[in-house]
């Protein structure tokens, strides 16, 4: 059997100390207003498993209303996903993402990013995909006032 599920996060961006994107740290004098680390690649892969496997969604298992998530790093959110779905017997079978961000430039990240969601869930890296778009000015992504990602992720039993 084969499933899938989509998942899509958005933050607002401020002046701040930089985002972190598939848990790697990017350099830049923005950064995201968030309960937890506010890495939205990876918020949007964990909401794509969990709804993959009709498991709810990020909020639900991790709700922003329990200061026990405050300012957790997302990589904990990921590992904690893919040991539910295996403890439900499903399997991973791809990811892919899309970042959508105007500035700064993170496709130089990619591949540590990838490298990140493989080492938390032991995924080979030919089944992680991630790519980041802007969307050209419009919108309050375009005017640099907030960041967003989308993912898919496919699954089996």
């Amino acid at each position: 059997m084969i499933k899938s599920g989509i998942g899509y996060d958005v933050h607002r961006l401020e002046k701040g100390e930089g985002l972190i994107l598939g848990g790697v740290k990017v350099s830049s004098s923005i950064g995201v207003i968030a309960h937890s680390d506010g890495d939205v690649l990876l918020h949007a892969i964990v909401d794509a498993l969990l709804g993959a496997a009709a498991l709810g969604d990020l909020g639900k298992h991790f709700p922003s209303s329990d200061e026990e998530w405050e300012g957790k790093d997302s990589l904990f959110f990921l590992q904690y996903a893919s040991e539910l779905l295996n403890k439900k017997g499903y399997k991973i079978e791809h990811l892919d993402s899309t970042i959508i961000l105007e500035s700064p430039k993170v496709s130089n990240k990619i591949s540590d990013m990838i490298d990140n969601i493989s080492n938390a869930i032991n995924l080979d890296k030919s089944s992680i995909s991630i790519k980041s778009t802007t969307t050209d000015g419009l919108g309050f992504i375009g005017k640099k006032t907030g960041i967003g990602a989308l993912a898919i992720a496919t699954i089996s039993k």
